[in-house]
């Protein structure tokens, strides 16, 4: 198993049994990165100056892929900004960019072709990233898993997308759904289910992102970036949240939280530490991962078994084996630095 954190500096590759750390695409602002389980080889990461990067060596090496379509000498955007496999063919991926473009491959990055119609929605011409109010970009994808058509798309800042065949047609701001997407996730065992961390909130659809409902009982901090589901337990849910952009992103007070929607389902632990009520938040202070003052926002990953999650922070890489009762952290020198990205496989 590797650990693929992503920085403005490159891509560290994590051994977290022995923690060991390699640095690639040095001097690359890497945006994101995704691994499929079943193809653990190949990983993607897209960099925002220099286009999709491919490895298929497990991180051992990098080349710069779909250049005449992404890049520097390509005919689309140099950022890719957003990337996703499909869990129901580990040859095909999703890459977004900036300004806010969809591409597909569906040999493995031996080629990608761009998926139309996204910005022909209604509010393409509201969206605008605060930052760098000129433009904007495809912040998060995430695939159905039990339909290999459907699939969700967050556009920082402005909409959040849906599409049931394949991009050929977009349903453009479901109702409930927020306007600033971080993260989106889903879950096999609840396959209705969308979850979505956002600037302007926390929200959840059950029915396949036609509507949306925010859950914020319990969150004090609206703020929401980081996101992921316990494997196991499609009812435990994990963010990364802060007062505002500013907190999260440049002063440093960010908090995790925790909700068990119906108590969970899952094996991890006893019930020890369950929140007594089960439908609101709870903020995981005091778990041997830092959190508040000094503590950027986190970005977070699911892991492979009932209770394992992970999460990346200024401070490093921490990985809890009981749905956030208790973090321990990899043993592993990474940059004090916020992370973009990760990916776990």
């Amino acid at each position: 198993m590797n650990a693929y954190a992503a920085y403005a500096d490159g891509l560290r590759v994590v051994d977290p049994d022995t923690g060991r750390v390699e640095t690639r695409l040095d001097g690359r602002r890497v945006e994101c990165v995704t691994v499929h389980r079943e193809a653990r080889e190949r990983v993607f990461a897209g960099t925002f100056d220099d286009g999709l990067h491919r490895s298929l060596d497990a991180g051992e090496s990098f080349e710069r892929i779909a250049g005449d379509a992404v890049g520097p000498e390509g005919t689309g955007p140099d950022a890719v900004t957003a990337l996703a496999t499909s869990p129901h063919d580990p040859e095909t991926a999703w890459i977004g960019t900036e300004p806010s473009r969809l591409y597909r491959t569906a040999d493995g990055g031996g080629s990608v072709e761009p998926v139309t119609g996204m910005t022909d929605v209604p509010s393409a011409s509201e969206w605008s990233f605060p930052p760098r109010p000129d433009t904007h970009h495809v912040r998060w994808i995430e695939a159905c898993p039990d339909d290999p058509e459907r699939w969700y798309v967050g556009i920082e800042a402005g909409a959040l997308l849906v599409t049931a065949d394949g991009g050929a047609t977009w349903t453009d701001r479901p109702p409930g759904s927020r306007r600033d997407t971080h993260t989106i996730a889903t879950h096999p065992d609840a396959p209705d289910r969308v979850y979505v961390a956002a600037g302007d909130g926390y929200a959840e659809s059950d029915d396949r992102g036609r509507s949306f409902e925010v859950v914020a009982d319990g969150l004090d901090h609206g703020y929401v970036w980081g996101l992921a589901v316990d494997p196991g337990d499609p009812d435990r849910v994990l963010v990364s949240a802060a007062a505002g952009a500013n907190a999260a992103h440049r002063r440093g007070e960010a908090y995790l939280y925790r909700r068990e929607r119906g108590g969970g389902n899952g094996e991890a632990g006893d019930g020890a530490g369950r929140n007594p009520n089960a439908t609101a938040w709870e903020r995981l202070d005091d778990r041997g991962i830092p959190t508040g003052e000094g503590t950027y926002r986190a970005v977070l990953a699911s892991g492979a078994v009932t209770g394992e999650l992970w999460a990346l922070t200024n401070h490093g890489l921490y990985r809890t084996v009981d749905g956030g009762d208790r973090f321990d952290r990899v043993p592993a020198d990474l940059p004090e630095a916020v992370p973009r990205a990760l990916a776990v496989a």
